[in-house]
């Protein structure tokens, strides 16, 4: 919230500065602009003008709604140019009084109006904006100043966050050291510092292979899967997301995720009774982007996907009772029993049969209509999975024939 406040403030000086540089544009240049024209642009404040009066203007700056008005796009992000600013100011001021100015300036000398311009460029400069690879210069940098303050430490986490969204700043990171500086604080004393760096490494990473293997080179995965043993639910749970986006669809994270033991992880998030039940919702969901990702794939790298025991885990998950997690486990055997490399005998040693027989038995006696017709959907699921398990065990079957 403080960074917000901080961000509005910013923004609100920005727009009074720009007003006022808009207002000395039409004291110092536009006459000028007019006056050259020699009577040929008489109409481009109609061209320029934006159908709205002072009154107007004012009004929709203080309201701050939303409707892309000029105005508004302009201050969201300042003028590109000089020539952006004057047709703002031009299409805003009155073409009368322009017309009398400019009669004026008109008997100026050429280094009067040199220097009037000049001045305004100068102003300009003064009010360039900083480039988001500045921000996020600024931002590690805090970062590496081991006696800069837990606030200021978590604000500059915040601010890279929302800078590294868009994928260019996300490849920038690395250069400008923002990924060392990140994999440092995976071990910062706090909690906070923690959670948030896994964070921002997470959003740097997802759906981006070039981060990913930069992030994968500095070996963070396994303080990753450490932190998924957190008692913290909200540490484990953004260690989870980070661990979920470097490993996504990229082969040598998955290995990487096994050498790290990263099975053992989810599976201690799948069984511990502790647990918050988000964290178990996200780990069944990562168990099923990563079978799917196998058949998709045609890959076969991650042997704790057929591992008995593992299963079972998952299987055990659809006796909790909650409805979106009992979709996205049963979502989660969907993708399993369709691996050729799991065994439809080690479904059946985890009673699967059975568990989805108590399951369509639970969802049929919920007394509120308002879970029915979800209920409704996740038996539908339900029956599915079971004809999946009974088509694997004919094909076992036969095969053992």
């Amino acid at each position: 919230m403080a960074m917000a406040r901080a961000r509005c403030s910013r923004q609100s000086d920005t727009r009074r500065r720009l007003v006022a540089v808009a207002v000395l544009a039409g004291v110092l240049l536009l006459p000028v602009a007019v006056a050259e024209g020699e009577g040929e642009n008489r109409s481009a404040a109609r061209q320029w003008a934006t159908g709205k009066d002072e009154g107007e203007l004012v009004s929709g700056e203080e309201s701050g709604g939303g409707g892309g008005s000029v105005v508004e796009d302009e201050f969201a992000g300042g003028f590109g140019s000089l020539d952006s600013m004057l047709q703002w100011a031009i299409g805003n001021s009155d073409p009368e009084k322009l017309k009398e100015q400019a009669e004026g300036v008109q008997k100026l000398s050429a280094d009067d109006l040199l220097k009037r311009r000049m001045e305004i460029k100068e102003l300009m400069e003064k009010l360039k904006m900083p480039s988001d690879a500045d921000l996020m210069k600024i931002a590690i940098a805090d970062l590496n100043n081991s006696s800069i303050s837990v606030q200021d430490r978590q604000r500059a986490l915040q601010e890279l966050l929302v800078l590294v969204e868009p994928i260019d700043n996300a490849n920038d990171l690395d250069k400008l050291g923002g990924l060392v500086a990140l994999i440092q604080d995976l071990n910062n004393a706090n909690e906070e510092i923690r959670t948030t760096s896994a964070w921002v490494l997470g959003k740097a990473s997802q759906n981006n292979a070039l981060v990913q293997n930069q992030i994968h080179g500095y070996g963070a995965l396994a303080r990753l899967v450490k932190m998924g043993y957190a008692t913290s639910a909200e540490e484990a749970a953004k260690a989870l997301y980070a661990i979920s986006a470097l490993i996504r669809d990229n082969v040598n994270g998955q290995e990487a995720f096994q050498l790290e033991n990263g099975s053992a992880m989810l599976q201690h998030i799948l069984v511990s009774n502790g647990v918050d039940l988000r964290l178990q919702k996200k780990a069944v969901f990562l168990v099923t982007d990563l079978a799917d990702f196998q058949l998709n794939s045609g890959t076969s790298g991650l042997p704790f996907l057929s591992d008995r025991v593992f299963l079972k885990s998952v299987v055990d998950m659809l006796s909790k009772f909650d409805l979106d997690l009992q979709e996205k486990v049963l979502l989660a055997i969907k993708s399993l029993l369709k691996l050729s490399s799991t065994e439809a005998t080690d479904f059946q040693s985890c009673d699967l049969d059975s568990v989805l027989y108590r399951l369509g038995v639970q969802l049929e006696e919920l007394p509120s209509e308002e879970q029915k017709e979800y209920a409704g959907e996740v038996d539908d699921l339900r029956r599915e999975v079971q004809m999946l398990f009974k088509n694997k065990l004919k094909e076992g079957t036969k095969i053992a024939l």
